[in-house]
């Protein structure tokens, strides 16, 4: 999840001054927020749910919501149009702030959308008197428009980009707020009319995402770049603190009553039998008082602080403890004494690991000699032979996750299981022979930095990677490892293309595989979400074709020749969907799927009393 739109970046020494406000004064700011610190007593009778995270957000600004983590508290914080059925498999998109699903025109260009009266934006100091006013059309308006605004460094204007008539113009002629968008319209308080460029199927799912999240102007013009660290919503929480350890967010006792339908949210008595969700049919969310998110970096301090019972509640279970805690691997089932004190949720996340090669590097990539570009393709396709995806699953994933040809994960229906493997199958042999007819010795192979962020388990990975290398030939000292203080830093450098190799892990926004075959789209170079700046004319139309047409077998066609070409280029070394397992205490009342969206099913969260 990346922007893909011209921006002016910010600079490390503004980066780090913002680092500072996040860290240290915004929970000074956010006193001012809520409701102030409770006494102890009060403390005592709430409920309070405690999460935790692996990492910390570095931002809370929805134009910027392109983490997991970010967007967990976004959607929370804010509203969107759309949402995701709480229980619901297969994903199941339905109304959230608006009351229905969009009208769309015959021509399936034009989509009007009816919004809900009388939901009101949290008491501010932002708004007039510090009285939260009514949510508008207006509202959605201005923040689709925020992420064609150079200003706000939207990681998200991709989602739009070249979709919506007159809106990329507005962004190029100076983003104007009080000039109107031919197809970016409120055609009164409470009705939305978008008008696209063609039809473009997967636009509801865009308007669930928490890039999508209403943002009152008066809040960003109040505070700007400030309200990175301090969110004025409508959701069903308000952020009273948020800093580098921790985020807290306390109930929106004005947040719209509509009690919940078990049934409507896709509730199956076998499949979530023994979670009690019985218990919150009819009744109104949000349920708990207090969510406290603690960003704990360290697995086994997470897993420890989960186990005693009364620091957090959840916690994902790292792959580093399935042994201790499992009694089987395939199906995950937890050993005795853990299956009393806790409840699991595991499976394929939808999402997959994968290492990129930038080939806006001529070393690696695309080059003005045509005779070095060629010699580069083979380089790629030696590395990709060197690379074994089992050694890494074994070694890193409890040997539980699936590895996959190409970048449609198998949690999509456009999955190929009948795809050769050769490209995830290592060949060692064959990765020499290849480096040697193209000319590829200790001396010619450039150097190749491996960026990463500071952990001991990324500077593992690398290690292996190192060795994967080594046996093909590849000289030891020419594997660099480069280390990054945070994963924001070194996710700058992916976007700005300064390395010659990605390594990361794309969470899909929605249900859908034209979510991953974007990441290789032309237009959606860096510093957008084609950071492997893959440029091909027949790949581009063949995805521009595809955009237009609703699910189906001529479409999934389309898909699987497009991720058949990125394999056939050497594109990346892909790729491995993890099995990801979480545990939470049993006196906790949730379907806690962090799985598109992840954070929505928050509002249902409960403490048995």
């Amino acid at each position: 999840m990346s922007p893909n739109v011209s921006r002016r970046p910010l600079t490390r020494n503004t980066q780090a001054a913002w680092l500072l406000v996040a860290s240290v004064l915004v929970p000074l700011l956010l006193t001012g927020c809520g409701d102030g610190e409770v006494d102890s007593a009060q403390r005592q009778a709430a409920k309070i749910y405690r999460h935790s995270f692996d990492e910390a957000p570095r931002t809370l600004d929805p134009v910027r919501a392109a983490s997991l983590y970010t967007n967990f508290i976004v959607v929370n914080a804010y509203d969107t149009l759309y949402g995701y059925k709480y229980l619901k498999r297969p994903f199941e998109l339905k109304p959230n702030l608006a009351t229905a699903m969009p009208a769309f025109s015959d021509d399936g260009l034009t989509l009007t959308i009816k919004l809900k009266t009388g939901v009101r934006f949290i008491d501010d100091a932002a708004f007039a008197g510090g009285r939260g006013r009514e949510v508008t059309a207006h509202d959605f308006v201005y923040s689709l428009k925020r992420h064609f605004d150079s200003e706000s460094l939207s990681q998200g204007a991709w989602f739009w980009q070249n979709r919506i008539v007159g809106l990329d113009e507005w962004g190029e002629a100076g983003a104007d707020y009080d000039k109107e968008v031919a197809g970016l319209r409120a055609l009164d308080d409470h009705t939305v009319q978008i008008t696209l460029l063609k039809p473009y199927p997967q636009i509801t799912h865009t308007l669930a995402q928490g890039f999508a999240a209403i943002v009152p102007r008066e809040a960003v013009e109040a505070y700007g770049r400030e309200l990175s660290v301090r969110p004025v919503g409508s959701g069903p929480f308000r952020v009273t603190r948020f800093d580098s350890t921790q985020a807290v967010l306390e109930r929106n006792e004005n947040f719209r009553r509509e009690p919940v339908d078990l049934a409507f949210e896709g509730f199956d008595p076998q499949l979530h039998a023994g979670l009690n969700l019985e218990q919150i049919d009819g009744r109104t969310p949000p349920f708990v008082d207090r969510i406290e998110i603690n960003f704990i970096s360290d697995d086994s301090s997470r897993v420890t602080s989960l186990s005693k019972g009364n620091e957090l509640h959840y916690a994902r279970l790292p792959s580093a403890f399935f042994d201790r805690y499992l009694e089987t691997k395939a199906p995950p089932t937890l050993k005795q004494q853990y299956a009393e004190r806790y409840r699991m949720l595991a499976g394929i996340e939808p999402a997959f690991v994968y290492q990129s090669f930038n080939m806006a590097d001529p070393e690696f990539g695309y080059n003005d000699d045509p005779q070095r570009e060629a010699r580069n393709k083979a380089l790629r396709c030696a590395i990709i032979k060197g690379f074994d995806w089992n050694e890494r699953n074994d070694r890193f994933y409890a040997g539980v996750a699936e590895v996959f040809p190409g970048s449609i994960p198998p949690v999509v229906p456009e999955f190929d299981p009948a795809l050769s493997r050769d490209s995830v199958t290592p060949d060692v042999e064959g990765a020499k022979a290849l480096l040697a007819e193209h000319g590829w010795d200790a001396d010619t192979l450039p150097k190749l930095v491996y960026g990463v962020s500071s952990s001991v388990r990324q500077t593992q990975m690398f290690e292996q990677f190192r060795g994967f290398m080594q046996a093909i030939g590849y000289p030891r000292e020419k594997i660099v490892l480069k280390q990054y203080a945070t994963f924001g830093d070194l996710s700058q450098d992916w976007k700005n293309a300064r390395l010659p190799i990605v390594n990361k892990a794309w969470g899909l926004d929605f249900p859908d595989a034209e979510n991953t075959l974007q990441l290789y789209y032309g237009p959606n170079g860096s510093p957008g979400s084609n950071d492997t700046n893959y440029r091909n004319p027949e790949y581009d139309r063949l995805y521009e074709e595809a955009s237009v047409l609703a699910p189906g077998p001529e479409r999934t066609a389309i898909y699987r020749r497009m991720n058949e070409m990125t394999i056939d280029d050497c594109l990346a070394m892909t790729g491995l969907s993890r099995t990801m397992i979480f545990l939470w205490h049993k006196d906790v009342i949730a379907y806690p799927d962090r799985n598109i969206v992840g954070g929505y099913w928050a509002r249902f969260v409960d403490i048995s009393q």
